[in-house]
């Protein structure tokens, strides 16, 4: 997409200068009009605050002005119907719109074109599409979200093994676990804002790669399209592709968020864990083991994680050898952004409704939190409180763990002179301290486990969402 002249209705833009036309193979291979057709409203929306700035500074005249704007509202009415014909001849969107204007309104479609190029033209609707998407993509992160809060509040008291190295650590509420990725999400939602700055920048005027003669006020188009700024530097604003690769950094990571989140759901909903059911419209069976109810949500999600992970790399590497300003390697960009966009967006639409119906097994969790003596620190930190210091403390639950696990016994079902052996301190309080809502209940400090403390997070995150949704 890098040609600056205006447009031959009967061939490409840049016909005069050649003595044989482009060959087939040659116009499939550099066509874009399949996939970049999706810019439409992008490009018909930045051609009008084009229009509208060259008739407000007499480049355009009012009947000319008046005629693009009737032209376009019919476009935008046929590509709506489904009726406008996408021509594989003119390339690409802006092309194909263009063409069309020009067929409407003759002359005056030729002279929309003055004093900008396609360069600055794709990367003006690349952004202002963008923009959208974001938008779009920060409302289904503020859906999901709520879902995860909503299941949250209705299992503030419900107690899970919390794992590290997969192995039980201590006792958390289930909730207080759906809440880390409430936090991360919230951060996705907080990068994917702050990209949405540099994305809002405007490249329109900047023309092919140095600017133009014609008297252009490029910061009334930017207001025009509120947008946040103009792109200051002409080479820069047609060869940029920073703002992309910027934004698929940040969905890369929305991604990786709910590749651990599935993961979690995929070893939870399996026999050998048994915490918690999805919802059957969900998950599939086998065509063999008639017994499967396979969780395929969640493992499709963690593979379409590499998939965008995979768009970033891409897009990354895209960039690495170009010199400036536009190269015709920019045509790629979009095909991964693209994806990024449908993927992101429809598991994040999935995961919002699959989170809202999810079974939660108290009694399995609990089972579990049973079987790994999960209550052991609470034991090291009760003596530390009798005096002890932390590291003799350790020392001495290790050994009562020891001789629990010899028994098959949890350190709670250890008679009160048992643990005494290991030190007099111990007192029949101790039991208190050993129950897994005990433990539970302890931990409440800003940031911990305790019902208590997860009840005031739910709070805290329904406020900033509804400050978000206000917004």
């Amino acid at each position: 997409m890098s040609a600056d002249n205006q447009l031959d209705n009967k061939s490409q833009a840049w016909s005069a200068l050649f003595s044989e036309p482009m060959s087939e193979l040659v116009k499939r291979y550099t066509a874009s009009v399949f996939f970049d057709q999706r810019l439409w409203k992008a490009d018909i929306q930045g051609s009008l605050a084009h229009a509208e700035m060259l008739a407000a500074q007499g480049i355009l005249n009012a009947e000319d002005h008046a005629a693009i704007q009737r032209g376009m509202a019919q476009i935008t009415s046929e590509i709506e119907a489904g009726q406008f014909e996408w021509k594989l001849d003119l390339e690409d969107v802006h092309l194909n719109i263009e063409a069309r204007l020009t067929t409407l309104i003759g002359i005056a479609g030729k002279r929309l074109h003055t004093g900008r190029s396609r360069n600055d033209q794709v990367a003006t609707d690349v952004r202002l599409w963008l923009r959208d998407e974001i938008d779009a993509i920060g409302a289904l992160l503020q859906a999901l979200q709520l879902a995860m809060v909503e299941v949250t509040e209705q299992n503030a008291e419900v107690i899970l093994p919390g794992f590290t190295h997969l192995q039980v650590a201590q006792p958390v509420a289930f909730g207080h676990h759906l809440l880390a990725y409430v936090e991360m999400f919230a951060r996705d939602a907080e990068r994917l804002a702050d990209a949405r700055r540099r994305v809002n920048r405007l490249p329109l005027g900047a023309a092919a790669l140095a600017g133009t003669s014609y008297p252009l006020d490029r910061e009334r188009v930017a207001r025009t399209l509120g947008m946040e700024g103009v792109c200051q530097n002409s080479l820069d604003a047609v060869s940029d592709r920073d703002f992309a690769i910027e934004f698929s950094s940040a969905a890369a990571l929305v991604m990786v968020h709910i590749s651990r989140l599935s993961e979690e759901l995929i070893l939870w909903m399996s026999q050998s864990f048994g915490f918690i059911d999805l919802a059957d419209r969900f998950c599939t069976g086998s065509s063999i083991m008639p017994q499967k109810k396979n969780p395929d949500v969640p493992e499709l999600a963690r593979g379409k994680t590499g998939r965008v992970v995979g768009h970033l790399m891409g897009l990354i590497t895209l960039m690495k050898g170009q010199p400036l300003a536009y190269n015709k390697d920019n045509q790629e960009d979009k095909e991964p952004l693209f994806d990024t966009v449908d993927t992101l967006k429809d598991t994040l639409r999935i995961f919002a409704e699959m989170m809202g119906g999810l079974t939660v097994k108290p009694e399995a969790m609990e089972r579990a939190a049973l079987k790994g003596y999960a209550t052991a620190t609470d034991l090291a930190d009760y003596l530390v409180k009798k005096g002890l210091a932390f590291r003799d403390a350790h020392e001495i639950v290790a050994h009562a763990v020891k001789t629990a696990i010899a028994t098959g016994l949890d350190l709670s079902q250890l008679p009160l002179a048992e643990l005494q052996k290991f030190d007099g301190r111990i007192e029949a309080d101790v039991f208190e301290v050993l129950s897994l809502r005990g433990s539970l209940n302890a931990r409440n400090i800003l940031g911990g486990t305790a019902p208590a403390q997860v009840r005031a997070q739910v709070a805290r995150h329904r406020a900033r969402l509804a400050a978000a949704a206000a917004h």
